[in-house]
């Protein structure tokens, strides 16, 4: 043991280059493999892990304060059946502003402290509302992306109260939109009216909806008749939550199983060109009486030190790095408390050992049975004749003799050639499909934006608004009195630069076999160039017709060309869906039409909206400044298109795609580097009989990354279209998870100038993963290569 302990720490300690590549190596393999491990573990149901995490409520209740008192809404936490209990709060509903600016309704509760038995809060940013004046926001919700110190402002009320945020929360079951000391509720409670309390419950049973019905009507007998006036099951809550989350299932997984495969490739081309670098040693070893089983411990020893030393680096790597991604994912999930799992680092770790393991013993075996003479002789030398007819090939090229050189080298050693196109193919893969990917979400985008036109006039916020309201539309829903829209066409068309409108208003309706309500946007005049993606059929074109999204067709059993019934303000109105449209908003409970659809049912729907495209050269800025003189009387403004709204669940998605793919791609190059090392460590007494010739330092390294440009090429060609062939899987199992069609439009989004450009990127790769050993090469003095064994 002795013996073989010296060939170890001398062969360690000998090999530098070898050893740092094997260390690296497994550094970025375990990296990448516990970010990639942790993303697909957190894809696995985050909602119910953090729901039972902060012990979220299976029932969320509200009741009158003047039909039960506190001890009789304290009382109910006693139910037979409820596990646990937290409340009475003191809840009130209120509308913000900030300045002059109105801001959605916030459902606030009154609590002192972030922990309960049920429903434990998790503080994500600034700090606890622990004094009057002060309010905490629901993290990932429309209010909660206010910044720390912004003033909400609440003239309507008695005292006009004025909050500062001072920080965001999360609730696993989504309890409240922002959250008070209990003390301050009283002074956003409207005078005359009476408060109300949240109760917060847990059921010994709560698994089904019947389990919660049943926990819901025992509760409500528990209290005096009529007090509940409200409840919301946590199924509910876990429905929405789901629905977001498998939205980023096929891109985690896609992404996972990437970085897992990578990072068996190059952990075990770099391990295995390690060992047949040492042939040559092998023979001398088993010269001095080191049997084979010796010498393929010594080897797998060799290995595993500076992989050891390698996956504890990569651990801590990826650790730390996982802190910021895994609180993206988070965000875009709704949940808090997502970290690496303490298994994920055992098996990461032994799984990346043991694949050294079996690669060095499978390579060291397999030269441990050469004979010793064969062994020796062979070294470090290709087999005879291979690669010569490409050398031949190359030396009649008219060509620089240092480019031909390393045009053929990869045609000497196939085997490490063919790990080289490996790593560049997933490398150029994950590159097209992040690609793919940014471009498939910007264009989904722009479909949920879907106006197109260079200037609006009257729809600021109207994305953002309640599903009955308008822009600017108060608490209880009701329309501000709009202009005459007749007087608004009138200013948009005597203004030169016009090319073409149309309006647009809007109206509730319920729909036959359908719960809930369903929003009509009516347009006047022609709004098929208004940015509305289909999906199947076609644009409306007259009365009676009308365009829906996928879920409102899933929704209510139909299908493009069929007859739906809508009830508007208790009329009865036949349309035929002629359409599929894709737009994500409002569970896509959506539908548009042509205003002379509604005017049987709605006689006096006015435009309140209109959306403008100017003519080819119009000074945009200059139009809304005329166009703002001709509204001025009418007491509204235009505004020219505003920057797209662009959703958290995508701007998540983009963060991760980029992190995520530099992280592949440096798996990708480090793949490159060390087959580069190696070859280069395999000829350093060729460079020096190269230099001694007289060739320069510069033409060793263009000889070096020229060795890369085939395998580059050919990985780049072939993972350009595996990339493509990766994205269309993906993304249409993404839109599926969030039941949404895409179209052709969404998935074919890569230009021939782009794939072009995207292939070339495999050779780029291959360069920058050679830089470092060509760098080396060529700093390497004539002498010591010329010495080197």
């Amino acid at each position: 043991m002795s013996a073989l302990g010296r060939v170890v720490r001398s062969g360690v300690g000998r090999r530098r280059v070898q050893t740092l590549v094997i260390g690296l190596a497994t550094l970025m393999a375990v990296t990448a493999s516990v970010l990639a491990g942790s993303l697909l573990v957190a894809s696995s149901g985050p909602f119910d892990d953090a729901f039972a995490r902060q012990r979220g409520a299976h029932l969320n209740a509200q009741l009158d304060a003047g039909k039960a008192t506190v001890a009789q809404v304290s009382a109910s936490g006693e139910t037979a059946g409820v596990s646990a209990a937290s409340g009475p709060f003191g809840t009130v509903s209120v509308a913000p502003r900030h300045g002059a600016m109105p801001l959605p309704p916030l459902t606030v509760v009154g609590r002192d402290t972030l922990e309960g038995p049920v429903d434990e809060l998790t503080l994500t940013t600034g700090s606890w509302a622990e004094r009057p004046g002060e309010i905490v926001l629901s993290a990932g919700d429309g209010g909660g992306q206010a910044p720390l110190g912004t003033r909400l402002d609440f003239p309507e009320l008695p005292g006009a109260p004025s909050l500062e945020v001072v920080g965001t929360a999360r609730s696993a079951g989504r309890t409240a939109d922002a959250w008070v000391a209990p003390s301050q509720i009283a002074s956003l409670t409207p005078s005359g009216t009476v408060g109300a309390y949240q109760m917060l419950y847990r059921f010994d049973a709560a698994a089904t909806a019947a389990d919660v019905r049943k926990g819901r009507a025992a509760l409500t007998a528990s209290v005096p008749a009529g007090a509940v006036t409200g409840a919301q099951s946590w199924l509910t809550v876990r429905e929405v939550a789901a629905r977001d989350t498998a939205l980023f299932v096929p891109f985690l997984v896609a992404f996972g199983v990437l970085g897992l495969v990578m990072s068996v490739l190059v952990v075990g081309n770099v391990v295995a060109g390690s060992v047949g670098t040492g042939l040559r040693r092998i023979g001398i070893l088993k010269a001095v009486g080191c049997t084979p089983s010796q010498v393929v411990r010594a080897y797998m020893a060799q290995a595993l030190v500076p992989a050891a030393a390698g996956a504890g680096l990569g651990l801590v790597a990826g650790n730390l790095l996982a802190v910021p991604l895994l609180s993206e994912t988070a965000d875009a999930y709704g949940t808090s408390g997502l970290s690496v799992a303490p298994w994920i680092d055992v098996v990461v770790t032994a799984g990346a050992l043991g694949v050294v393991t079996v690669t060095a013993w499978v390579s060291a075996w397999r030269a441990g049975r050469l004979r010793t003479v064969d062994a020796l002789a062979v070294g470090r030398v290709p087999a005879a004749g291979r690669g010569r007819w490409a050398a031949r090939r190359a030396a009649g090229l008219p060509l620089p003799r240092a480019v031909g050189l390393g045009l053929a080298r990869p045609f000497a050693r196939p085997a490490r050639a063919a790990a080289m196109v490996a790593a560049v193919l997933f490398g150029a893969m994950t590159v097209t499909f992040a690609v793919g990917l940014s471009s498939s979400l910007n264009e989904v985008l722009s479909a949920r934006n879907h106006d197109v036109a260079d200037v609006t006039v009257g729809v600021s916020g109207q994305r953002q608004g309640p599903p009955g309201g308008a822009p600017g539309a108060g608490p209880d829903g009701g329309r501000p009195p709009a202009p005459d829209p007749a007087a608004v066409a009138a200013a948009i068309e005597a203004l030169p630069g016009t090319e073409k409108y149309y309006g647009s208003a809007t109206a509730e309706a319920t729909v036959a076999g359908a719960n809930g309500s369903t929003r009509i946007t009516a347009f006047s005049g022609d709004a098929s160039w208004g940015g509305y993606r289909m999906v199947s059929g076609r644009w409306f074109d007259a009365a009676a017709e009308a365009v829906v999204p996928t879920q409102f067709l899933a929704a209510t059993g139909t299908a493009v060309g069929d007859e739906v019934t809508l009830h508007v303000r208790g009329s009865a109105v036949t349309v035929r869906v002629v359409g599929e449209v894709l737009d994500p908003r409002l569970d896509g409970m959506l539908m548009y039409t042509d205003a002379a659809t509604l005017k049987r049912a709605v006689p006096d729907l006015p435009a309140t909206g209109h959306h403008i495209a100017v003519s080819s050269g119009t000074d945009v800025g200059e139009y809304v400044k005329a166009l703002d003189k001709g509204l001025k009387p009418l007491g509204i403004t235009a505004q020219g298109r505003e920057a797209a709204d662009g959703g958290e669940v995508i701007l998540v998605l983009d963060a991760l795609t980029a992190i995520l793919t530099l992280m592949l791609v440096a798996v990708a190059g480090l793949g490159v580097l060390g087959g580069v090392v190696l070859d280069t460590v395999e000829r350093v007494r060729d460079l020096g009989v190269y230099k001694a010739l007289g060739m320069t330092p510069r033409q060793i390294v263009a000889m070096v990354l020229t060795s890369v440009a085939l395998p580059g090429l050919a990985g780049g060609a072939l993972g350009v279209p595996a990339g493509v062939a990766l994205h269309a899987m993906v993304m249409p199992a993404m839109g599926h998870s969030a039941g949404l069609r895409l179209p052709d439009s969404v998935i074919a989004v890569h230009g021939t100038p782009e794939l072009l450009a995207l292939g070339l990127g495999g050779v780029l790769i291959a360069v920058l993963g050679a830089l470092p050993p060509a760098g080396w090469a060529a700093r390497t003095r004539t002498v010591t290569a010329l010495r080197t064994e």
